[in-house]
């Protein structure tokens, strides 16, 4: 069969980011189908194409995939009105291919919610099979964040959630919070199913060159966030930590954020204000680069912002590159990720807004390398037994394959 696929925020492994729809799409070919993938552009992601755009896109052949990358540049560092539009405009341009390109099954992920709308045209217009992915439950998140407070949008965004869900012939949710979140919104259990965020382990366990930042001493007890430096990662908790430890003198232990995003510059200006000379900023990098970070780390940290929403409702592409990388997570707010690092003993979950326990963690840390050691391994194995991402991604095509009318 032929999947048209959509992922505004589509990477492969030559950028910075989640690659589960490069891992799901090379899977599908694997077994036998074709996919063309339709994706936007945003800083630090890489779609594989190179060339100019002619008439608002671009398209090539990379890795076995069809890919359509839209000219609509995002950036998590865009105000609030740029990205709603650069959202629909890609919504606005994917109902155009959802049209005119052929293909048998359409599939469409979040973020954003905006995603489901060619699907829900190409179910009803053109009578084709529709698989929508959840990645976040909207409008649940912004709404428990403050984001969005403006009734009129969140009845919209409501509406189009409902539609989306009610349109697509399967669904998938990412945690077991958004699995139970798209129930409760009438859709019956039988056209759901679990698929969470992967470990690549392949990536992970490749011969690599560890490395540090300059700033980072070969004796120090590095700890490193690896994501998105947005509102919802909540990453003053680790400035707050940072800042616990400096009154400690623990110059020894160094938290290191690497990523972009719209928070970073402040972040940043308060370190510098503070004097945390224990905080380490780093650009983004790829996949490769990324795995010889981990390599020479220590501690993965798993923050978000203390939002009750999240605590079932996220599934974070870094705590599986943590685990995948044979690092103990130190994880921040409760949750099903804390209660699965408390049964399988592969890190710290401190409880939310406390940044003396989440300082006491790293303390602890440091005092202990061979116990770290030991929740690293018992985290691969984890990742290896539950989280493979060629396991996950057979099951995943198994369901997209299934919903053929």
């Amino acid at each position: 069969m032929k999947v048209l696929y959509f992922h505004q925020h589509f990477v492969t492994p030559r950028g910075a980011g989640g690659v589960r729809s490069y891992a799901m799409a090379r899977k599908l070919l694997a077994r036998g189908h074709q996919v063309t993938m339709v994706c936007g552009s945003f800083v630090g992601g890489n779609s594989g194409l190179n060339g100019p755009f002619a008439k608002g896109l671009r398209r090539g052949w990379v890795d076995g995939i069809d890919v359509i990358e839209l000219d609509l540049a995002y950036s998590n560092s865009d105000g609030f009105i740029t990205r709603v539009l650069t959202f629909l405009k890609f919504a606005a341009r994917s109902v155009g291919v959802a049209f005119t390109e052929r293909y048998d099954v359409l599939f469409a992920t979040t973020t954003p919610l905006t995603a489901g709308i060619p699907g829900i045209f190409a179910r009803w217009l053109r009578g084709k099979p529709f698989v929508f992915e959840v990645r976040d439950l909207w409008p649940e998140l912004p709404r428990a964040m403050g984001v969005i407070k403006n009734p009129v949008v969140l009845w919209a965004m409501g509406v189009l959630e409902w539609a989306s869900y009610h349109s697509a012939h399967r669904i998938i949710g990412l945690s077991p919070g958004i699995v139970e979140g798209i129930a409760h919104r009438g859709v019956p259990h039988e056209r759901i199913t679990l698929v969470p965020n992967g470990c690549d382990l392949a990536i992970f366990s490749e011969a690599i060159d560890p490395w540090r930042p300059a700033e980072v001493r070969p004796t120090d007890l590095l700890a490193v966030f690896a994501g998105t430096h947005g509102m919802a990662n909540g990453l003053d908790a680790v400035l707050n930590a940072a800042a616990e430890l400096k009154r400690r003198g623990r110059d020894d232990i160094k938290l290191l954020l690497i990523g972009n995003g719209r928070l970073k510059p402040a972040l940043q200006a308060r370190a510098a204000r503070e004097g945390l000379t224990n905080m380490v900023f780093h650009d983004p990098v790829n996949k490769s680069r990324l795995a010889g970070l981990m390599a020479a780390t220590d501690v993965g940290m798993q923050c978000l912002a203390n939002v009750p929403a999240f605590y079932y409702g996220t599934s974070p592409n870094k705590f599986f590159d943590y685990i995948a990388a044979g690092l103990p997570v130190l994880n921040n707010y409760p949750g099903w990720l804390a209660e699965m690092i408390t049964q399988h003993q592969c890190g710290f979950a401190v409880p939310p807004d406390n940044p003396i326990a989440f300082a006491d963690a790293l303390v602890e840390a440091a005092a202990n390398r061979a116990a770290l050691k030991a929740m690293g391994h018992r985290g691969l194995a984890l990742a290896t037994k539950e989280f493979d991402r060629d396991l996950l991604s057979d099951r995943w095509v198994d369901w997209v394959e299934g919903v053929q009318l």
